[in-house]
């Protein structure tokens, strides 16, 4: 029986994507930016910081590494924030009518422990959650099994009890490893529908039906 709700951040409910700022910078030149983005400020490269490199160290590294493309390296590290499009809205009003029918909600988000911060003072939505574990203060990310087993023993949580909700299927995969169930999240029509299906939408955790009024749009 699901007990409570745990989100993922990135994709889900914030719409981060470095494409956001260097599709400016590259003057819309796609192969130009797919390349910079897939084989120099890569993935892997940012998901370090996730883990809790700093900035600093990230953009020295690559910066030796790839000495002609210095200065946009460091505008990944320097204008950061314009990755971050906004919120996904029909998600966090998903999350709102999770809230309003009395869900226990959490988060296992990856996340740089210097730029979480500012997504705090930029979205107030994020005090919704009861919880919130980020891996670059945990120096573990998604989809290591350490770090869904810190929010089971910080919060006292059930694995089999919670359900998870991530866009990427690795970490999807690690979740459901650790014990505790897991949507893939494509897009909010969907999750209100997987939702639903679960009866998470249709009720309050304690088994009562929600208030209509706090049911989100499927």
């Amino acid at each position: 029986m699901t007990r409570c709700v745990v989100f993922d951040l990135g994709g889900v409910l914030i719409d981060w994507n470095p494409r956001h700022l260097y599709r400016r910078l590259f003057n819309g030149n796609a192969a130009a930016m797919e390349h910079f983005l897939g084989h120099i400020c890569t993935p892997e490269w940012n998901h370090q910081q996730d883990l809790g490199r700093t900035w600093a160290e990230a953009v020295a590294e690559r910066s030796a590494r790839f000495p002609e493309h210095a200065a946009m390296i460091r505008l990944y590290a320097e204008r950061w924030d314009e990755m971050v499009a906004g919120a996904i809205e029909p998600t966090v009003e998903i999350l709102g009518a999770l809230k309003a029918a009395g869900w226990p909600l959490y988060s296992v988000t990856n996340f740089s422990a210097e730029t979480f911060p500012r997504m705090v003072e930029r979205f107030s939505f994020l005090q919704l959650f009861d919880g919130i574990v980020v891996s670059g203060d945990e120096g573990v990310g998604k989809p290591d099994l350490a770090i869904y087993r810190i929010l089971f023993d910080r919060y006292g949580l059930e694995p089999g009890q919670c359900l998870f909700i991530d866009d990427v299927a690795v970490n999807v995969a690690g979740s459901e490893a650790a014990g505790m169930p897991a949507i893939h999240y494509r897009s909010p029509p969907q999750l209100a529908s997987d939702l639903a299906a679960r009866g998470v939408l249709a009720a309050s955790p304690t088994g009562r039906d929600a208030d209509p009024r706090s049911q989100a749009p499927g």
